[in-house]
């Protein structure tokens, strides 16, 4: 007689917990910690953005006060609207729209972009929420906002379709 041998087993195994979905791309998040200094120099390597941020800006004013039937030539056109910026770096959109009288909370991947931006937003003696999470993150806090923008962050995030859903989850309804 011979002894049998295992063979595998065609039942199901104990489901196991799918792993996190996370957008977080770790050599992306690097790439921009290794540069987080350079945020605020207007010729040096974020110097498109900088160019680019007068334009930005006034879509983004004229965008929202056009939805939220606000006058968008006020002084403080976005004033009682509140603005979550996913993947602020050094805070170059933020700041200008909490100028515009935005309530912004500013959220990074990369903890030194965080503190860059932080440190220039108090230096400006502006009132801005930086926080060092995921938008992914940000969900369970039950804090909606009426503008979500994702500028020049997308192309950076591990799982698209992941962060596009959190992104959309942190948009107060209506």
């Amino acid at each position: 007689m011979t002894e049998a041998t295992a063979s595998a087993d065609p039942s199901p195994a104990t489901p196991q917990a799918a792993a996190p979905r996370t957008t977080l791309d770790q050599d992306e998040v690097a790439r921009f910690q290794a540069i987080a200094d350079e945020w605020w120099d207007p010729k040096g390597k974020f110097r498109p953005l900088h160019r680019i941020n007068p334009v930005r800006i006034a879509y983004i004013r004229d965008r929202a006060c056009a939805h939220f039937g606000l006058d968008a030539s006020a002084d403080r056109p976005l004033d009682g609207l509140t603005l979550l910026d996913i993947g602020c770096g050094g805070g170059l959109l933020a700041e200008p729209l909490t100028r515009l009288g935005a309530s912004v909370t500013a959220i990074d991947a990369g903890e030194k972009n965080v503190a860059v931006a932080r440190l220039h937003a108090e230096q400006a003696g502006l009132e801005i929420d930086y926080r060092h999470v995921l938008p992914e993150d940000m969900a369970g806090l039950g804090q909606p906002f009426d503008i979500v923008l994702n500028m020049e962050v997308v192309e950076h995030v591990a799982d698209l379709d992941a962060f596009l859903g959190a992104s959309a989850d942190l948009i107060r309804p209506g």
